[in-house]
């Protein structure tokens, strides 16, 4: 069966489900920032995913592509550059990040792990960035 790993729920909040991955939002309001993890039992590396699988998965990066450049755009941040990142060295279940990225943010043009500390969403922006994200998979959801 299918589980999360706990480590996720302390920096992120469930999002969606979609037709593969669970996508969750991190709580960090310096980059509009998505996660998505294939609901896959034990899937760690993309070898785990069938053919099938991985192409859905590159589906559902695409639209969290669009919903974190609707995230920015509605915290007045515009993403200049996407990042997306397959890491797995701390939390080996198989996820993927997709970060907006701006000249001007914290870590630029750096990776965005382990620089600085996390800054929480306040109410109303974390209401707008949620909106925005789950307006944009509305429709990858349906699968």
């Amino acid at each position: 069966m299918f589980e999360v790993d706990p480590a996720f729920h302390a920096g992120s909040q469930r999002l969606a489900s979609l037709g593969l991955c669970e996508a969750r939002l991190q709580l960090d309001a310096r980059y509009p920032w998505l996660i998505l993890i294939p609901r896959i039992e034990d899937a760690r590396e993309l070898e785990d995913l069938s053919a099938p699988e991985r192409w859905r998965l590159l589906e559902e990066l695409l639209a969290a592509g669009g919903a974190v450049r609707a995230m920015g755009h509605v915290l007045a941040r515009p993403v200049a550059k996407l990042n997306i990142g397959l890491l797995g060295n701390v939390t080996p279940q198989l996820h993927a990040h997709v970060v907006g990225r701006r000249p001007d943010d914290a870590a630029w043009p750096g990776p965005v792990w382990g620089h600085g500390e996390a800054v929480a969403y306040g109410p109303e922006q974390l209401e707008r960035a949620t909106g925005a994200a789950l307006e944009a998979l509305v429709s990858v959801a349906r699968g």
